[in-house]
C-alpha cells in the first residue's frame, strides 16, 4: 500500500464545512492521530464503507469486498450469492447484454438488484482486477474492450450468482466507484480507461467533479447558479480552467511564482472582502482546492473585517501550491433563517441545512433529478454526507418555516431546474475535453451530485450551488430511500431511474454497427431515419422504388427495387431476398417504418429467417376492413377483442354500397380499405353521398402515381364503417413477445368535417388516467389478437361514451411528429425501439414513465397556409424560433402534397409549456402573429378539446 498523501501544514482555525467552523485538534493530538486527524472515518469525504481499495489487485480485497455483499445482502433480507463459479458458462453472443461494475459491492447494490430484475443476468459486479482483462477493441483503433472472466450476476428477486464465463464476457456498459483520490494505477480506473463501450465516468472526470473551482466556475458561468463569492490563486495554466475563465462570483487569478507576490495577493485579497459581492457576508474562508485536497477539512475561518489575517492565511497556502491545486477565498454563505411557525416554541438555535442533488444523464443524454436529500445540522458544527441522517426536501422545508405548500413546490421546482442545469452545463463542458482528459473516447459523466446551500440574497431565497461530486449523494441518497422503507414508505424510485439509464446506455452500444435492412425509405417526413442511424451507429441497408432517392447516400448500400404494386408483394419478397444475397448481406434485423411496405418487410423477414411479426398478422393489419372483421370474430376475453370493432364493410363497387348501405347505419365514414394519412377519408350522411364520394375517388386516386404513400399500390378500394362519436387519440405500443413494454398516448383536436385530416394535437393526453389505461388496453389485445406480438405499432381510436372503439391499427412506428415528441416529453425513442426489438432484444423502457412537460401543436396545409409561411416569411421565422428551442417544427413534405379534398399536411407546428394550457397559449399567439390562425382555420377551435 502507498504511503497516504500528506497535506501542506495549514494554519490554524480549522473549518470543515461552508456553513461553520471547528477547532482543530491540539498539537498533542494531531502527533497521536497523524494525517487521520485531518480525516476522521465520520466525514463525507472518507472512501465509501466496503470500498475495494484502488491499489491493489490482492485477492483478499475481493474476499472482503465479496463478505461485505453479503452482509448487505443480509440486511435487505436477500439469500446469499450462490456459488456457481466450479461450472463456467457458456453461449455469450453479441447480443448479450452486460452492465458491469467495478469496485464497491454496496454503492450499487439497490440498481443492481433492480437491473436484475428488469433484465435478469444483465447485471454483473466485478469485485477484483484479476476478474476482468482488456484485449485491443476490434472495433475502435486505440481503445479496449473489457472481458469479464468472473463476476456476480443479478437475477429477479433479489438473487446472485458468483460465476465464471467461459469465454469470457464482454461488457456493454461500465461503470464503478471512480474514487478522485486514488493513485494513478487503481484498478476500477485502469480497467475503464479508454474503453470501446459507453463508461460512466473516470478516474480524471471524477478528479474534475472533486475540485471545487472547476465546478464553481461551470456552474457559474456555464448553468447561471449563484455560487459563494470566491477567489481563486492558480498556478500557471490552471489544469481543466479556460485561458481567461470569466464567472460569476469567481474571480482566477494565475501566479507564475507564488513567491515574491506579496503585494498581487494583498491587492487581490483586499479588493475581494470591500467588493460588492461580499457585502452580503461577515465571515470568509480560506482553504486548499483541488482533488487530492478531497476530505482533508483544511481551511481556516476569518471575519471580513481581519484582512491582513487573510492575507497571511492564503499566503500560507500558497507556498505548497501544485499547479493542480488552488487556494480558495470564499464566503461563508448561512443557511437562510426563516421565522418559526407557530406556535412558537422555545427559541431557536442557529441551524445549516444542505441539500443533497443526484442527477442522471438519462434519455436522449438530457440531466433528470433524480432524487433530494437534505442534512440539518447546528451553524457551528459540519453539515456533510455521512455526518447525519438524510432527510426529505418537503420536511425540511416545513421544519424551516416554509409553511405554504405552494411555495415548497416552487423551492422543489427550483431545485430541479438547478440541478438539470448544472448537470447539462458540465456535460457540455466536459464534451469539450479530449478522449485523454475524459480517460477515454467514451466516458461521460452519467451519474452527479450536486450540493446546495438554501440561502437568502436580498430578502429572497435562493439555492446557492456549493460543489459537486460523484459518488457521495448517491451513497446519501439511497440510504434516504433505505430509511423510507423501513417505517413503511413505498420503495424510491432511484434505483429503478439509475438501472434503466445504465441498461438503455448498454443496449445503445449492443445496436452500434447492426446491419438494419430497411424496406422504404418514405418522404421527407422520415428524414430523422438517416440521423438517428447515424447517431445509433446502424449499417442500413436500403431497398428502395425511387432510383433517385435523397437517401441513396445517407445509407451503407442503396438497392433500387421497383416494389410500389404492392399486391405482388410475394413475388417482390423473393427478388428483394435474391437483392440481398447477391451482395453478400447478412442483416441482422429487417423493418420498414414506411406504411406502404410493411408486409413487405415481414414477408422478407419470414425468408431471411430474421425476427418480427408474421406476414399473415401484418395483412390482416394493413387492411382495414380485415382487421374489423376479424376482431368481430374474436370473442374470448374480459373484454373480448371484438368489444372494440366498428362495423364496416369493403367497397369495389356501387352495389358493394347499396349492400353495405344496408348494414353499416349513418352517418358513417368512407375511406380507403389501405389508405394513410386521412387522405380520402369523409362523412357521409346518406347513401347519394357514399356513391358521389366512391365516384370521386375511384376516378381520381387510382394508383400510386395518383397520389404517392397513402397505400394506392394495393388498389383503390374502400371501406364502409360506422361513424363512432367521441374524442380521437394515437396509442403507440411496443410489444415484445405479446408482453407491453411502452405504451404512450396523444390527444387529436376536432377535425373540419366532412374531411378527417388532422388538425391539431396534445402530449400527453388530457385524459385522466383510468381512460388512458381504456386505450392502451383496447390497442393491445387488438394488436394481439390480429398476431402482432413483436414491433412498434401505432393503434387509432375513439374514446365514445361506452369505451375505446378501434379505427385503425398502423403496424409500425407512428408517423408524422410522434418519435419526436415522444423523445421530447418522455425521452425514449420508438425508432430505436422498433430495431431492438427486430433484433430480438427487449427494449429498456421507463416502468413509470412521467411527462417532463407538455406540447401541442398544430397541422398546416399548403392551401391554407403557403402564403403565410412561404410568401409572408412564417417559415423562416419558425425556422428561427425552433433553432432557438421555443418550437418543434416536423415537416412532413418539401411541398404540398395532394390537392383539394386529398391534401396532406406539410408541416407540423408545435409549442411546449409547464402545463397544458401554457403550450395551447403559446401555440395559439403563435398561430395568430404567422396567421395560421384564420376563421377558414380555427386554430383556438382545434386546441378546444385539449383541456
Amino acid at each position: 500500500m502507498p504511503a497516504r498523501w500528506q497535506p501542506h501544514p495549514c494554519p490554524p482555525q480549522l473549518s470543515v464545512d461552508q456553513t461553520s467552523a471547528e477547532q482543530p485538534p491540539n498539537p498533542k493530538e494531531q502527533e497521536w492521530a497523524g494525517p487521520e486527524a485531518l480525516c476522521p472515518g465520520w466525514l463525507e469525504d472518507e472512501a465509501p464503507d466496503g470500498e475495494v481499495a484502488e491499489d491493489s489487485g490482492d485477492p483478499d480485497c475481493a474476499t472482503h469486498a465479496y463478505e461485505l455483499l453479503q452482509s448487505a445482502l443480509r440486511q435487505e433480507g436477500l439469500p446469499h450469492t450462490l456459488d456457481r463459479s466450479a461450472e463456467p458458462r457458456t453461449g455469450f453472443g453479441p447480443l448479450d447484454m452486460t452492465v458491469c461494475i467495478l469496485g464497491s459491492p454496496t454503492a450499487f447494490l439497490p440498481v443492481l438488484l433492480e437491473g436484475g430484475t428488469r433484465c435478469p443476468g444483465a447485471m454483473v459486479l466485478c469485485l477484483s482486477p484479476a476478474w476482468a482483462s482488456r484485449v485491443p477493441s476490434e472495433t475502435s483503433p486505440g481503445a479496449w474492450s473489457l472481458l469479464l472472466s468472473r463476476g456476480i450476476s443479478f437475477e429477479a428477486g433479489g438473487h446472485s450468482t458468483l460465476e465464471t464465463f467461459a469465454p469470457p464476457r464482454r461488457a456493454n456498459y461500465v461503470t464503478g466507484t471512480f474514487t478522485a483520490g486514488g493513485p494513478e494505477g487503481g484498478w476500477v480506473g485502469e480497467l475503464a480507461r479508454d474503453l470501446d463501450c459507453p463508461t460512466g465516468g473516470s478516474v480524471p472526470l471524477a478528479r474534475r467533479l472533486e475540485d471545487p473551482l472547476v465546478t464553481r466556475w461551470v456552474l457559474a458561468a456555464h448553468a447561471g447558479l449563484p455560487v459563494p463569492p470566491t477567489l481563486a490563486f492558480v498556478l500557471g495554466p490552471g489544469g481543466d480552467l479556460p485561458a481567461e475563465p470569466v464567472a460569476p462570483g469567481v474571480r482566477v487569478v494565475r501566479l507564475e511564482d507564488p513567491q515574491g507576490q506579496e503585494n498581487l495577493v494583498q491587492e487581490e485579497v483586499g479588493a475581494f472582502l470591500g467588493g460588492t459581492a461580499m457585502e452580503p457576508y461577515s465571515q470568509v474562508a480560506v482553504r486548499p482546492a483541488g482533488w487530492r485536497w478531497r476530505g482533508t477539512g483544511a481551511r481556516s475561518t476569518h471575519g471580513k473585517e481581519e484582512g491582513a489575517a487573510v492575507v497571511q492565511a492564503v499566503g500560507a497556502r500558497l507556498r505548497g501550491l501544485r499547479e493542480e491545486d488552488s487556494v480558495l477565498l470564499e464566503a461563508l454563505v448561512p443557511t437562510a433563517r426563516l421565522p418559526a411557525p407557530p406556535p412558537t416554541p422555545a427559541p431557536r438555535l442557529p441551524v445549516a441545512l444542505r441539500i443533497c442533488t443526484l442527477v442522471c444523464r438519462s434519455w436522449g443524454d438530457r440531466p433528470h433529478l433524480c432524487q433530494v436529500a437534505c442534512a440539518v445540522g447546528r451553524a457551528e458544527a459540519p453539515v456533510r454526507h455521512g455526518a447525519a441522517l438524510p432527510q426529505g426536501l418537503d420536511s425540511s422545508l416545513q421544519q424551516w418555516g416554509v409553511v405554504a405548500p405552494s411555495q415548497r413546490q416552487a423551492l422543489a421546482t427550483r431545485l430541479r431546474g438547478a440541478a438539470e442545469a448544472a448537470m447539462a452545463a458540465l456535460l457540455a463542458t466536459e464534451a469539450e475535453l479530449s478522449p485523454q482528459q475524459r480517460g477515454g473516447a467514451r466516458a461521460h459523466t452519467d451519474l452527479l451530485g450536486v450540493d446546495f446551500l438554501l440561502a437568502c440574497v436580498d430578502d429572497a431565497l435562493e439555492l446557492v450551488a456549493l460543489s459537486t461530486n460523484s459518488q457521495r449523494c448517491l451513497e446519501t441518497c439511497l440510504l434516504l430511500e433505505a430509511m423510507g422503507c423501513a417505517v413503511g414508505e413505498p420503495a424510491g424510485d432511484l434505483p429503478r431511474l439509475l438501472a434503466e439509464a445504465l441498461l438503455h446506455r448498454a443496449q445503445c452500444h449492443l445496436v452500434e454497427g447492426k446491419d438494419i435492412l430497411l424496406i422504404g425509405a418514405g418522404g421527407v417526413s422520415k428524414s430523422f431515419v438517416w440521423e438517428a442511424a447515424r447517431d445509433y451507429g446502424l449499417r442500413i441497408h436500403l431497398v428502395e422504388s425511387d432510383p433517385e432517392h435523397f437517401a441513396a447516400g445517407l445509407v451503407q448500400t442503396f438497392l433500387p427495387y421497383d416494389s410500389r404494386e404492392h399486391r405482388r408483394d410475394e413475388e417482390h419478397a423473393e427478388r428483394v431476398t435474391e437483392l440481398v444475397r447477391s451482395r453478400g448481406l447478412r442483416p441482422h434485423a429487417c423493418l420498414s417504418y414506411w406504411d406502404d411496405c410493411v408486409v413487405l418487410a415481414a414477408l422478407v423477414c419470414q425468408r431471411l429467417g430474421l425476427r418480427g411479426s408474421s406476414p399473415a398478422a401484418v395483412r390482416v393489419a394493413k387492411q382495414k376492413s380485415r382487421t374489423h372483421q376479424h376482431l368481430q370474430r374474436c370473442r374470448r376475453g374480459r373484454p373480448p377483442p371484438a368489444t372494440f370493432a366498428v362495423p364496416c364493410r369493403r367497397l369495389q363497387s356501387h352495389g358493394d354500397v347499396e349492400r353495405a348501405a344496408g348494414a353499416v347505419p349513418f352517418p358513417a365514414v368512407a375511406k380507403l380499405e389501405f389508405g394513410a394519412g386521412g387522405v380520402g377519408v369523409r362523412l357521409v350522411e346518406s347513401t347519394g353521398q357514399c356513391h358521389a364520394h366512391a365516384a370521386r375517388l375511384w376516378r381520381d386516386l387510382r394508383d400510386d402515381a395518383d397520389h404517392p404513400g397513402i397505400g394506392l399500390g394495393w388498389g383503390n378500394a374502400m371501406l364502409l364503417m360506422e361513424y363512432v362519436p367521441g374524442t380521437e387519440h394515437d396509442v403507440d405500443l411496443v410489444v415484445f413477445e405479446g408482453r407491453l413494454l411502452g405504451a404512450w398516448v396523444s390527444d387529436n383536436g376536432p377535425t373540419r368535417l366532412p374531411a378527417f385530416l388532422e388538425t391539431a394535437a396534445c402530449l400527453p393526453s388530457c385524459l385522466p388516467a383510468d381512460r388512458q389505461a381504456q386505450l392502451v388496453r383496447a390497442a393491445l389485445q387488438c394488436c394481439l389478437a390480429c398476431g402482432l406480438r413483436d414491433g412498434v405499432f401505432n393503434v387509432e381510436l375513439k374514446l365514445a361514451p361506452s369505451g375505446p372503439r378501434l379505427l385503425e391499427i398502423n403496424p409500425r412506428m407512428g408517423g408524422f411528429y410522434l418519435r419526436d415528441w415522444i423523445r421530447e416529453v418522455y425521452g425514449p425513442d420508438i425508432l430505436l425501439a422498433a430495431v431492438l426489438v427486430a433484433l430480438g432484444l427487449p427494449p429498456v423502457l421507463p416502468a413509470r414513465p412521467v411527462a417532463r412537460g407538455h406540447l401541442a401543436g398544430v397541422m398546416c396545409l399548403g392551401s391554407e397556409h403557403g402564403s403565410a409561411l412561404e410568401g409572408g416569411g412564417g417559415l423562416a421565422a419558425l425556422r428561427g424560433l425552433q433553432n432557438r428551442g421555443l418550437v418543434r417544427l416536423n415537416r412532413l413534405f418539401e411541398e404540398t402534397a395532394g390537392a383539394g379534398e386529398y391534401e396532406e399536411p406539410c408541416l407540423s407546428v408545435a409549442c411546449a409549456g409547464a402545463t397544458r394550457a401554457e403550450a395551447c397559449l403559446r401555440l395559439l399567439g403563435l398561430c395568430q402573429a404567422l396567421g395560421i390562425d384564420s376563421p377558414r382555420y380555427p386554430v383556438e377551435h382545434f386546441l378546444s378539446h385539449f383541456k
